[in-house]
């Protein structure tokens, strides 16, 4: 049997180190098979050859913290709504998503668990369902930010056991450290290999070093809903925001739309802790790949009003942000243009640290032979041309449409 081989032909590949100029991938039954200099591959009559024609060829992109896109959010209480979701991403160089929860009664949990399961096994057009984040109830109250404080509460083991048997797809929890229960709670996680993530939270350096020392290793959304220094009866605390800068045990979140942090947080974020420490997360809403107004975070059903404006999403009262509209690229573009960190290092934070994080990079996150065929397509200023997922080509710019 003949098995048919896709090239991504003339193009620069991005690896964890370099830049690969005039080079090509082959992919062959959902892998990458080679990569070699263009005047080096030897076509053959069937294979499928896509000249990108000098554009960048990157692993596909990995989001570990999104609640929506194209209008939808996870938590919408729909099977449809979950994949178009997931689609939107896909369009913007996404190949692997962790769909994230907000805080919630426990009926709309556990139905989201379900609907989110059977999207999974539903979903042949999309990016890679890597499992479920779950984001809260577990917070501070003083660090609730968009939350709905309705729901936030201390760990109660009955409840979230309850919800890890209940569903073997949640891969991921965040909570704040500083709770009562919270350190058994995230070495209970860390034991069943669920990654366990500080976030909402108003703990001090002493709590953040107890936390790591039970099974905690992110940091969910760095500079957005934490402590940072601050007096305690005259004296000075670290809070999560230096601890997390210190730790090198720690791995952190960066919202990189460019509205969430300025130039001088992303530079001073990259310079203390590296590529190899941070993950490019979008943390957007449904508003993400939509036009700016009104729009609702969280479930169609108990969500809240938020307004659409100057790139990001806002409290009604704009008091302060309520998720990010970003998508995957904007993460690479901001880091790129407004951070000026190195193409090759602004890749890697959206692609191999998140890969290792979860655990898949034998398969995931690099353009290498054996890999996984995940690979998107991109010009200087980072737009998404092509998508590829397991080896199959599901978007394409130059036909305006999924594939």
């Amino acid at each position: 049997m003949i098995r048919i081989r896709t090239i991504l032909a003339n193009g620069t590949v991005i690896t964890p180190i370099r830049a690969l100029h005039s080079s090509s991938v082959i992919v062959e039954g959902g892998r990458i098979a080679a990569v070699l200099p263009s005047d080096q591959v030897e076509m053959q009559e069937q294979d499928r050859v896509i000249d990108v024609g000098g554009a960048y060829i990157a692993p596909g992109f990995i989001d570990i913290h999104t609640h929506g896109a194209g209008g939808h959010d996870f938590m919408d209480g729909s099977v449809e709504a979950i994949m178009e979701a997931a689609r939107t991403h896909l369009r913007y160089g996404t190949t692997t998503i962790m769909p994230t929860t907000l805080t919630s009664d426990l009926d709309e949990l556990f139905d989201t668990l379900d609907k989110f399961a059977q999207a999974k096994s539903k979903l042949k057009d999309g990016p890679n369902l890597h499992g479920l984040h779950l984001e809260g109830p577990y917070f501070s109250r003083e660090q609730a930010g968009a939350q709905d404080p309705r729901y936030i509460k201390n760990p109660d083991p009955d409840e979230y056991r309850r919800i890890v048997g209940y569903s073997g797809e949640v891969k991921r929890w965040t909570i704040a450290p500083e709770l009562p229960g919270a350190l058994e709670m995230g070495r209970y996680l860390s034991e069943r290999g669920i990654l366990c993530s500080m976030g909402h939270t108003n703990a001090v350096y002493e709590d953040v070093v107890a936390a790591v020392e039970n099974g905690f290793r992110l940091v969910t959304h760095l500079y957005s809903a934490m402590s940072g220094v601050r007096r305690i009866n005259a004296y000075r605390y670290a809070g999560v925001i230096e601890s997390a800068l210190l730790l090198d045990e720690l791995t952190v979140e960066v919202i990189a739309d460019g509205v969430h942090l300025p130039k001088s947080l992303l530079q001073l974020t990259y310079k203390v802790k590296g590529p190899d420490r941070i993950c490019l997360v979008t943390d957007s809403m449904r508003g993400a790949g939509m036009p700016e107004g009104e729009s609702i975070l969280g479930s169609l059903k108990d969500g809240q009003r938020v307004i659409i404006e100057d790139g990001v999403a806002k409290l009604p009262d704009r008091s302060a942000f309520a998720g990010s509209v970003s998508t995957s690229d904007r993460l690479v573009r901001t880091m790129v243009k407004l951070a000026e960190v190195p193409l090759v290092d602004a890749v890697k934070m959206v692609t191999l640290t998140p890969a290792k994080l979860l655990g898949i990079a034998e398969r995931k996150g690099q353009i290498a032979p054996g890999k996984d065929g995940d690979l998107v397509v991109f010009d200087a200023d980072i737009n998404v041309s092509l998508v590829m997922v397991g080896g199959q080509v599901r978007f394409e710019q130059s036909q305006g449409r999924d594939l």
